[in-house]
This record gives C-alpha cells, structure tokens and sequence, in this order.
C-alpha cells in the first residue's frame, strides 16, 4: 500500500480550504466565541480526558469509527447517537469520534448527535489537523479534546495549534508512532499516545507501545492506540505504564458496540481480582 497518510494530509489540505469558502475563518472564530459566551455547556471547561483516563480502572477509549482505509467498511450503519451512548453507559472511560468523512465515514455531526443524547464523558475529536480552522470546528461541535500526530506536523506547527487547543479549553493527546516523532516529547501535551499502527502500511504491532513507553516522560498520561483485541494485552500495557487504551475496530465490528465494550472491560475487571 502507498504512503496512505500522505495521501489523507493532502486531501485534507484542500478539504479544509473548501470549509473555509463555506464558512470563512473569522465567522466561525466568532460563532465559537459566541457559543463559549452563551451556553453553559461552552462556558464550564470542557471535561478532562486526561483525569478521566488517569482517574479510570479501565481506560478503554471507545472509538466510533464506521470504516477504515485498510478494512473499508466495518459498520456502515451505526448510528452515533446509539452507539455512543451504548458506550458510555457500558463504562468508557471516554469516547473518540472521527470525523474524516472521505477515509473514516465521519462528521463532526456525529460530535454534537452524541452530545445531544446525553454523553457527558469526554470526547476526542479523531481526524488530521493540520491547521487552526479545524481546532475551532472541534471546540464548536463540542469536543473535549483533539488528536494532533506529529508525523503530520513540523514541531513548531505542532507547538502553535497545542497553544491554540489550550486558548480554546481543548486538551491534546499527541500520537507518536516512529523515532523521530519522539523529538516531540518536550511540547508537554495532556495526554501523550503511541500509534501501534504503522500509518503508512496500515499494520499494526502492539509491541510498539511497549518498546516505545521508555521515550515518554514517566509521570504523564500514555495512551496505546490501536490493534488492541484481549483483555491481557490491556493488561500487560498497564504494567509498563500505560493509561488508556484506544479502541474502535474491536468494538465497531460487533452488531452492538456497547455490549461489546461490557463483555470486554468485564474480562479486564476478571483479570484485576485474580
């Protein structure tokens, strides 16, 4: 398979040039402001992924994700205002959600539909940032986060929207998959997570959070991302440090999510009293 990341990035590019002839940059700065001036929900800071991931005996990330570019699709009707809730009632510890329509099958609709319905933990706006515009189409759907990948970014590009995500209330996990993004430990990010998958084969190897966890600070919040299927990884994950634990395909491919999610963290729960 070609460099798919390369691929997204550049489409991507021209993606967010397009929003920006719909809504310019200014109207949607303003109708944020606004929001974060009149509704309460804008007004409070935006739950913390970070605590909740640190606070969490389980840590599981529930991604709502319909499809891939190495599966294509893997649940073309789900719904999010079902499914995510499904996943905080069975005991996320918080969401992601993608909202890359042309790769992943998402919107940043389905942000607000599962806010709408009564999701109150925190939710990691999944998509390719590449520049500020998409930090204010996050915060405005309703967002608790974003994910910025340091193989998409120069370190002070990845500096300067870190900033911009802190001014708007937006936590940041920073996704590092191979050597040089390491380079980018110092910008001291919320939550700092280690891709399994290579991005760009697509394969993935869990073995690469466990080899890489030594880069990482030793008190932060680490999250493995990707390619994790049993309760036994998540453990062995824990004991070398890590926090939480990013999964949608695992979930996503069952005809209910959110059962799926509770079968698993009770495995996890069975692992813990041994």
């Amino acid at each position: 398979m070609a460099d798919i990341l390369e691929e997204i990035v550049a489409h991507k590019r021209l993606e967010v040039d397009e929003f920006k002839q719909i809504i310019t940059p200014e109207n949607l700065y303003n109708m944020v402001e606004q929001k974060m001036q009149d509704l309460e929900k804008f007004a409070s800071p935006v739950c913390s992924m970070r605590k909740a991931l640190m606070a969490s005996d389980t840590g599981i990330i529930s991604e709502f994700k319909r499809k891939s570019p190495s599966k294509g699709w893997i649940h073309r009707d789900a719904k999010p205002s079902e499914v995510t809730i499904a996943y905080q009632e069975n005991g996320a510890a918080a969401l992601s959600i993608l909202t890359d329509m042309k790769y992943f099958g998402g919107d940043d609709e389905f942000i607000r539909q599962a806010r709408a319905v009564g999701v109150t933990i925190p939710i990691l706006y999944k998509n390719f940032i590449i520049d500020e515009y998409q930090l204010f189409q996050a915060r405005l759907c309703g967002a608790s986060a974003v994910l910025l990948i340091a193989a998409d970014l120069t370190k002070e590009e990845c500096r300067g929207l870190l900033h911009k995500a802190h001014e708007l209330g937006l936590e940041v996990l920073l996704e590092m998959h191979q050597e040089r993004d390491f380079d980018y430990v110092d910008l001291e990010p919320d939550m700092y997570g280690i891709n399994n998958r290579h991005l760009g084969t697509f394969h993935t190897n869990v073995k690469s959070s466990i080899k890489l966890v030594s880069r990482l600070p030793e008190q932060v919040c680490k999250v493995s991302e990707s390619g994790i299927h049993d309760a036994k990884t998540v453990e062995r994950l824990r004991q070398v440090g890590f926090n939480g634990f990013l999964m949608g395909e695992y979930f996503m491919k069952e005809a209910e999510p959110g059962k799926a999610l509770a079968d698993f963290i009770a495995q996890c729960r069975a692992r813990q009293a041994r």
